[in-house]
């Protein structure tokens, strides 16, 4: 049984730390654009509603592959079925090829009447055109993913995605920065002019989605090579293998296949019309908001009677605000990811075998670990965001208070990921999507009455989206209590990380605020107040007891926490 929480955690470790090298990498290269003069909150807004809608439909024809494939995958092994897994591979590759291909010519077809009427930004149809390829290509490499994961390899997801979001963030600095300093030389391809602030952003924000394209393009190639390299081996074991393939037309295993990952995809489908949802009703709200005023720069100028132009512009703007708030959340939230992500074929193959304990246990000590990441750096954001942007945005320093807000949202997003991974393991694939999409109803009501408002506008979308998370969080918990044992122990799991985190925010504060007096820098009191208020954090934790010694040792580098721990006299 240690031995299994053991290889457990090592494929959480595995993916935890791809995912932090790939929204570190997402992080840098966003910020590095941002302040790239003429790119700004304007190009951001451009770049991010374009992505809402590639998401979308990334979410209807991709997102459930992996999962969905892992969990089918892991209970064929499970059971010594290595023939009946590969053909599960095989039938996926085929059905995945045909839908991304679908996928990606509607939004290269559809680009113009989707950034015309449902976003209501038309120049947004480039960027779309510039993404649509990427989703044939994130399609095939989901269902390689997939598979690998299914069978407890974990190696195919983190490095793939580690080196898609590298070139990623290479080949969009090097683009974008080229078409800031020589706009001229691709506008001749779409036939617009380029001596425009609003031309020039739209320019840079297609750019960067072309990186897009073909990082995604470099990530699949590399997973083709990888599973050829371990094809050999793959057949050894289904020539080993005591099954005989089954008599399964692919028809049959298609709808299977779909059964599974359609159900998975919900969430994601979900949560992307969520963020569209946020895009639709700003650019409606702010119509009706600043009707006769439009705010520049954070404050509302005298500009009266706003052309739809001077709309659609500020539209496009405060959706940039918003969307460097989505950069730094998803930051934690690639912390946490790596459980749900390993939770699905973990929670399948233990229930597969009639292991409810195990399962049980897996879930616990997930939903602990989530609540310890998100929760300090939730009240880290809160505490500090301001100078944070001043430190990551010198040049577009608005919209740390939209950041502040999200960050409570954050919280019950991080819980909701590995909510949603337990409940896919033990069969109830339609509960997140379920209360995510109540939570999504309410959002939509309340972003249409909130951010009509003047006084409210854009902080209307972050203030519905903490109502969204916690509906869904509320729902999704109910269900799998009636799954499996799921304890959450008051003192534990919210009493001791609420209180170290407060006292983290305060020693930050604090820190941060006698450095600014002392030494008069931004960047030294970050560097200062940072490692001081985590190592409090820390320190708090093990004070307090919060994790017990087997479940120290089970974390990432636990044994040297441990003798750490020990040698201080604090376990």
């Amino acid at each position: 049984m240690k031995q299994e929480k053991k290889s457990f955690m090592i494929n959480v470790a595995i993916v935890m730390f791809s995912q932090i090298a790939v929204k570190l990498l997402g992080m840098i290269y966003r910020v590095v654009i941002t302040n790239i003069p003429g790119f700004g909150d304007l190009g951001n807004g451009y770049l991010n509603v374009g992505y809402q809608i590639y998401t979308l439909l990334l979410a209807i024809s991709s997102i459930g592959i992996p999962n969905a494939i892992s969990k089918m995958t892991s209970e064929k092994i499970a059971v010594n079925d290595y023939i009946g897994a590969h053909k599960i591979f095989r039938s996926a590759l085929i059905l995945f090829g045909i839908i991304g291909v679908i996928s990606s010519s509607i939004l290269y077809f559809g680009a113009g009447l989707i950034s015309a009427y449902i976003v209501k930004l038309p120049d947004t149809k480039y960027v779309l055109m510039c993404l649509a390829p990427s989703i044939l290509f994130v399609c095939l490499s989901s269902v390689i993913r997939g598979y690998f994961v299914g069978m407890q390899n974990m190696n195919a997801t983190s490095t793939s995605q580690v080196l898609e979001q590298f070139f990623k963030c290479l080949l969009t600095v090097v683009i974008v920065y080229v078409l800031a300093t020589f706009p001229v030389i691709l506008s001749s391809l779409w036939g617009i002019a380029e001596n425009d602030e609003n031309t020039r952003a739209v320019f840079m924000a297609s750019g960067a989605q072309v990186a897009t394209t073909l990082s995604t393009l470099i990530s699949f190639v590399y997973l083709f090579f990888f599973y050829m390299r371990r094809k050999k081996k793959i057949f050894e074991n289904i020539d080993l293998a005591s099954s005989k393939a089954d008599d399964v037309r692919l028809s049959q295993m298609f709808k299977s296949i779909l059964m599974i990952s359609i159900p998975i995809s919900l969430g994601s489908i979900i949560s992307a019309i969520n963020r569209i949802i946020d895009t639709a009703t700003i650019t409606r709200g702010i119509e009706i908001a600043f009707s006769t005023l439009i705010p520049a720069h954070g404050k509302v100028a005298a500009i009266l009677n706003p052309t739809a132009s001077q709309l659609s512009k500020e539209a496009a703007r405060l959706s940039g605000l918003l969307a460097k708030s989505d950069t730094l959340i998803n930051l934690p939230l690639a912390l946490n990811i790596s459980f749900s992500t390993v939770l699905v074929p973990s929670i399948a193959g233990a229930l597969a075998t009639g292991d409810k304990k195990s399962a049980s246990e897996k879930v616990n000590y997930s939903l602990l670990i989530s609540l310890l990441i998100a929760l300090p750096c939730a009240v880290g954001y809160i505490a500090l965001g301001e100078p944070i942007y001043s430190l990551l945005y010198p040049n577009a320093k608005l919209g740390f208070d939209l950041l502040q807000i999200s960050a409570v949202a954050m919280v019950f997003t991080a819980l909701n990921q590995t909510l949603s991974g337990s409940l896919q393991g033990v069969g109830k694939v339609f509960a997140p999507a379920t209360g995510l999409l109540i939570g999504c109803v309410v959002k939509f009501i309340l972003n249409v009455i909130l951010i009509r408002q003047p006084q409210i506008n854009i902080y209307g979308a972050p203030i519905s989206s903490i109502v969204c998370q916690i509906i869904a969080f509320t729902y999704s918990f109910v269900v799998l209590r009636k799954q499996i044992d799921v304890k959450l122990d008051f003192k534990n799991y919210i009493l001791k990380p609420i209180t170290a985190s407060v006292l983290m925010g305060i020693t930050a504060v604090l820190f941060y605020r006698l450095s600014i007096i002392f030494l008069k820098s931004n960047f030294i009191g970050m560097m200062v107040s940072v490692p001081i208020s985590a190592v409090v954090y820390f320190v708090t934790l093990a004070l307090f007891k919060t994790l017990s010694k087997d479940e120290v040792l089970m974390l990432p580098g636990g044994i040297k926490i441990d003798k750490l721990l020990t040698k201080l006299g604090l376990y």
